[in-house]
């Protein structure tokens, strides 16, 4: 069964480098952790499938990964809404990315 998601893993990616170019991090963190969390989910998937593994292990992590999957991905929507960053291209907007340079600039002088 695949992972429900709000967020293809090139937006994810698009998240990250945007917020690594302007030095914001949080919203590349939450992008990173849901990267992880699907990696895990399908790691898991694939143990449940093995005979020699006991099904319920993986099962009760792919659920536990699930369910945290989509509180993450809410929190990423949310996060994404309050900055206001461009949900269509995934731009953070010129507001924070001048804050962010600013900061740099004054950190440099």
């Amino acid at each position: 069964m695949g992972l429900p998601k709000r967020f293809s893993d090139q937006e994810l990616e698009q998240i990250v480098e945007e917020a690594t170019i302007y030095m914001c991090a949080c919203p590349g963190q939450v992008a990173a952790q849901l990267r992880s969390l699907r990696e895990l989910h399908r790691y898991q998937m694939c143990c449940a499938t093995e005979p020699e593994n006991d099904g319920s292990v993986h099962r009760t992590i792919a659920d536990a990964t699930e369910k945290s999957h989509a509180t993450m991905e809410a929190c990423l929507e949310q996060v994404l809404a309050i900055e206001g960053w461009d949900r269509h291209t995934l731009k953070m907007p010129e507001g924070l990315r001048r804050k962010r340079a600013d900061l740099i600039d004054r950190e440099l002088s």
